[in-house]
């Protein structure tokens, strides 16, 4: 697929190091999709919906910060969306988010809200600066909150949040992988869905870059049921560049 032309029209600061790009162009999308932003001479990288019309960005590496540069009017080239997303439980569902996980989690929460949902949320972050999408989670159901430093809500890792599974229908998570990982372990694989973050260099499944164990996290994925996970290096080992295994 070719990228469209998509010009920013607004920049939000969430948090340090952490902004939302809005732009001109909507996508139809399902909760969990990504898209392939291309910013020009630096690189094309994926990134989550974290609206229809933006993407929620943290700075890390020559492209993000190569993003974080532009400003409104200036415009980068986007393909997609892309891949499997959340498929969507109407009953009791419990989001579990770390870091910059909110993003895809975001858009799930309002559209399970809407088809008639019972939503809590257990929000993590380094810090209470960092707790992305706080308001659009309260908005939608019940929030529950955990910080590395202590700044806000529990003094502990967000997974520490996690009650008896049966209390939920459907469980969702996004985040570090190394927490999903602690969050696979802790209930029933079939009863969650994991959004994962791997390196994916063409979006379309073809270059085999984002594989885990033979699964494409660009056309399998990114969204992922527990029980397929279980079977897998999820949380073990991650691919770099060059498509070498290392241990997360």
């Amino acid at each position: 697929m070719r990228p469209v032309n998509a010009v920013i029209t607004k920049v939000v600061e969430e948090a340090t190091n952490i902004r939302t790009f809005f732009f001109d162009t909507s996508f139809e999308l399902i909760p969990g999709q990504f898209v392939m932003v291309w910013i020009r001479g630096v690189d094309e990288v994926p990134m989550a919906l974290s609206y229809d019309n933006a993407i929620t960005v943290q700075k890390v590496g020559p492209a993000t910060s190569a993003l974080f540069e532009l400003n409104e009017c200036d415009s980068v080239g986007i393909r997609g969306p892309f891949g499997k997303g959340f498929d969507i439980n109407n009953g009791r569902i419990l989001l579990v988010s770390g870091g910059v996980g909110a993003a895809p989690l975001a858009p799930l929460a309002e559209k399970a809200c809407a088809e008639g949902a019972k939503i809590t949320t257990l929000l993590g972050a380094k810090t209470k600066d960092e707790l992305l999408f706080r308001k659009r989670f309260e908005a939608v159901g019940k929030v529950r909150i955990a910080t590395d430093d202590g700044t806000e809500g529990k003094h502990g890792y967000v997974t520490q949040l996690l009650d008896d599974e049966k209390n939920y229908d459907q469980i969702y998570c996004c985040g570090p992988e190394i927490m999903m990982k602690k969050v696979l372990d802790k209930v029933t694989p079939s009863r969650a869905q994991f959004s994962l973050h791997r390196y994916i260099k063409c979006g379309l499944g073809i270059c085999g870059a984002c594989c885990v164990d033979g699964l494409r996290v660009c056309k399998d994925g990114p969204v992922f049921s527990g029980d397929v996970l279980k079977r897998t290096e999820f949380g073990v080992y991650r691919r770099n560049e060059c498509g070498e295994r290392v241990k997360i």
